[in-house]
């Protein structure tokens, strides 16, 4: 697996400059001011899914990219989109099929900067003996979830390929901490969530075993989370994008080599996290990242081009989205 390095060579040869010349305290000012601030909004909440991000920070991946970093948890695709496009934050992340729902219903000035996932991680996850074995045992069942999260923008696309009737599935609107305590005190029958959040559920459930329904099971040509930015950050700022882009994916990539540490990490950052489920989180993510030799962070157009496909035939976007549209080809990472 690669990760794309970017350099700025513009910045190296001023400190360089700045050094020959004896600045002292005026070079460190300089320096201090050539800082970039950076807000990024996690995808959903401070999970282990997420935790990379804080093993960017901590290893200094951000810092050696002269990037200032802060971390927010972000609360489902759509509302981290909106918050980007509002100019509240300058990236973050969420599902690439949400994302091509949203920007092709609401024109939203988002752009996919990087792949996360190079698969779905989005599922349906109830408990056994709750009366959920199949997608079929949805239909009459309600689930919990994240208004504008990944798994209800996507559960109409969901349920016509596993054949249920989404009008029989009522989503309650709940926050993402809470999720697996409602399930497991059965105030739902299922929630959204990743396929990686096995380990979290069961925890909040007592031992009880999780039932996953996985969209991609029956969307196997999904991509997953994408890193994301504002139109403007990616039109005006290329090359914050490719420093930011690369220090994260960096930190994607040492997070998935070593979970154990990635969940030590986040419980240091996060401190009501459990490190065990977090590096569970991780471990089970890792197939996902890269799988088959791919770069970390690629995107393959065609690939896009068949999500677009999948979606229109669909009927969840109207016909004429464009990869373009959606991705910004110029700042992505070095396959």
């Amino acid at each position: 697996m690669k990760v794309a390095r970017f350099v700025r060579a513009a910045g190296i040869a001023g400190v360089m400059l700045l050094a020959a010349c004896g600045g002292g305290g005026d070079s460190e000012d300089k320096a201090a001011a050539s800082v970039e601030t950076v807000r990024y909004l996690t995808s959903f909440n401070t999970f282990g899914r997420d935790a990379y991000a804080y093993v960017a920070q901590e290893k200094g991946y951000f810092k050696e990219a002269g990037l200032d970093v802060e971390i927010k948890p972000g609360s489902g695709t759509v509302d981290v989109m909106k918050l980007l496009a509002g100019d509240r934050a300058d990236f973050g992340v969420g599902d690439f099929t949400a994302v091509l729902i949203t920007v092709a219903k609401e024109k939203l000035p988002v752009t996919t900067v990087g792949m996360v996932h190079q698969r779905s991680l989005a599922a349906i996850i109830s408990l056994e003996g709750g009366g959920i074995a199949e997608p079929k045992d949805l239909e009459g069942k309600t689930v919990g979830d994240q208004p504008g999260s990944t798994v209800q923008v996507t559960f109409p696309v969901y349920a016509g390929a596993a054949g249920v009737d989404a009008s029989k599935v009522r989503f309650v609107p709940s926050a993402p901490p809470a999720l697996p305590q409602l399930l497991g005190s059965g105030q739902v029958d299922a929630i959204g969530q990743f396929v990686v959040g096995r380990s979290l559920i069961e925890k909040a459930a007592q031992g009880r075993k999780a039932v996953i329904l996985p969209y991609g099971e029956v969307l196997p040509d999904l991509y997953g989370n994408a890193l994301l930015a504002s139109g403007e950050v990616a039109r005006d700022k290329p090359e914050l994008v490719r420093k930011f882009g690369a220090a994260l994916f960096k930190g994607l990539e040492y997070s998935i080599a070593h979970p154990e540490e990635t969940g030590e990490i986040l419980k240091k950052y996060q401190p009501t996290q459990d490190p065990a489920v977090a590096a569970a989180e991780v471990e089970a993510m890792a197939p996902y990242v890269a799988p088959q030799g791919a770069t970390i962070g690629a995107v393959d157009k065609t690939r896009v081009e068949a999500n677009i496909k999948i979606l229109t035939e669909a009927g969840a976007i109207p016909a004429g989205l464009t990869p373009e549209q959606v991705v910004d080809f110029d700042v992505l990472p070095e396959s």
